[in-house]
């Protein structure tokens, strides 16, 4: 089966596709891309298809399927790709509720193919650095600070804001990817102010206490920032000592001086982890960070923001 490279076909060709599933599965010589399929994507350099079906019914030989449409219609198309025979890697998030996602990790199981959960951010250079440094301490508190602007990370996106679409905690859900990793036990939420612009039905600011263990964790996104983007993480030690991720976790600093410094790789780190889960028969399927998220608009509540214009 991996004499050859693993067949692979995008269900999607939005930006996200365009900028890193494509040039990651090209760069990767175990992967061929083979099709995509999207109504209205043409990216140059794939073939591609209006529909999934006509995708499949072209190609058969594909064996793998990377679904990169907006969450809220994720789950008819994994079903679809699982019932198949396939194996799924699924963009993040998962899938538009929790329930669907772990309706698609059981159908994955009983089918025998693999399901990736791809939380790109936990591949980022400094994550794995930054979870030696926390698991040899005692900690005394977490922040989190994730803010961008969302005209320019998703000109034209109105799905984001639609109900499922999970507006700022699209980005957000990054850093929780990345937190979950970290952090040796889990993370609760406690409490969590919701601002909804009065038109749309996903949340443009949200600032959430949570705790993980006895440690508190602060988290503080913003989908409106203008000039210098944050997306960091500061974690302090019982010790006084210090540890930041800065830039998404492509740099980390202790005690203020910076020791790792990279750039962003982290769709290659992923399409590799995905073959080696294949080729292991195995999956990949951690749906916490979602889970988060999920506790946060149950237990949270809703402040009317000024409506959101374009």
């Amino acid at each position: 089966m991996f004499s050859k490279p693993l067949k692979i076909g995008l269900v999607g060709l939005g930006k996200i596709a365009v900028d890193q599933h494509i040039p990651s599965i090209n760069a990767n010589k175990n992967l061929k891309l083979v099709a995509g399929a999207s109504p209205n994507g043409r990216p140059e350099g794939i073939v591609a298809y209006p529909t999934l079906d006509e995708m499949l019914q072209r190609h058969p030989d594909i064996e793998a399927v990377a679904i990169c449409t907006p969450p809220q219609i994720r789950f008819g198309i994994a079903k679809q790709v699982i019932d198949g025979g396939r194996h799924v890697f699924l963009e993040k998030p998962p899938a538009g509720t929790l329930g669907e996602a772990d309706e698609i990790k059981r159908l994955a199981a009983a089918r025998g193919v693999t399901v990736l959960a791809s939380w790109h951010s936990r591949f980022a250079p400094a994550v794995e650095a930054a979870r030696k440094w926390i698991a040899a301490r005692k900690l005394k508190s977490v922040k989190v600070v994730w803010k961008e602007n969302v005209r320019q990370w998703h000109p034209g996106q109105k799905w984001i804001f639609e109900a499922g679409g999970m507006g700022v905690f699209d980005p957000g859900i990054n850093s929780l990817s990345i937190v979950t990793r970290i952090l040796p036990e889990a993370v609760f939420v406690k409490k969590a102010d919701l601002h909804f612009p009065g038109n749309c039905d996903a949340p443009i600011q949200v600032e959430m206490d949570m705790i993980s263990g006895s440690v508190p964790v602060r988290a503080e996104y913003d989908f409106l920032q203008t000039g210098i983007q944050t997306w960091s993480i500061y974690v302090e030690a019982e010790s006084g000592e210090t540890m930041n991720l800065h830039l998404g976790g492509t740099e980390m600093e202790v005690d203020g001086k910076t020791v790792l410094k990279e750039k962003e790789a982290e769709y290659p780190g992923l399409y590799a982890h995905f073959y080696d889960l294949v080729r292991g028969k195995t999956s990949d399927a951690d749906f916490s960070p979602l889970r988060i998220v999920a506790d946060a608009m149950l237990i949270g509540k809703r402040i009317v923001a000024p409506d959101y214009i374009e």
